[in-house]
């Protein structure tokens, strides 16, 4: 789907909010996209919860869902989430079928975008556009600072900015400059479904 695009970033397992949460898949180009999978061995407690947090952070979202997720999956993601039906075909193949079109987030969350931003991209940011820094630089006062200064629109293209340039994608729990905690790992291109990565099975993609 995004093979060959040099300008879309695909991330595994990228971390909203500080962390809580950690979206499946997120597709990084002219907007910011999530994708959420829940199998047929995986539960849907949680999803009522991980849904709030995407809808805080990302501009589109899609959930991937085994036949047996379909029905109770409607009530717990907002109307605006597109739906995918995963259909096995033997041990190792599998269909993805779009069933609900994802629409555009009504509402992103300003506060919650920013905390994608390391301290030094966000410090970075407030440079770029002449911003005086806070007099305590904790991050939270810089994430702050940079929401009360620019738009939601500047806001979405800096930070997508500053994702498809970051350099310092590591393994889980690794640390790195500053204390903070890196995403799991990042790739610039995908292949035929970015689907494939998170999980061990073929993926095919057939549009309506």
């Amino acid at each position: 789907m995004y093979g060959g695009d040099a300008n879309t970033l695909i991330v595994e397992e990228l971390g909203l909010c500080s962390g809580s949460v950690r979206a499946d898949m997120a597709v990084v180009n002219g907007s910011l996209k999530g994708y959420e999978i829940k199998s047929e061995r995986d539960r849907l407690d949680r999803l009522f919860a991980q849904a709030e947090i995407y809808s805080r952070v990302f501009d589109t979202v899609t959930i991937v869902v085994a036949d047996r997720h379909l029905k109770p999956t409607k009530s717990l993601v907002p109307a605006w989430w597109g739906i995918d039906l995963v259909t096995p075909l033997g041990e190792s193949d599998v269909i993805i079928q779009p069933l609900r079109k994802e629409s555009a987030n009504p509402e992103v969350d300003p506060s919650a975008l920013v905390q994608l931003l390391w301290r030094d991209e966000a410090l970075g940011f407030l440079a770029s556009r002449a911003i005086p820094l806070p007099r305590k630089k904790s991050r939270q006062n810089i994430w702050n600072c940079l929401v009360a200064n620019l738009s939601l629109s500047e806001l979405r293209t800096g930070v997508r900015a500053s994702l498809k340039s970051r350099t310092r994608w590591r393994a889980a729990g690794e640390q790195i400059p500053d204390g903070e905690r890196s995403q799991l790992s990042a790739t610039s291109s995908g292949s035929l479904c970015p689907l494939v990565l998170p999980r061990s099975r073929r993926y095919t993609y057939r549009p309506n």
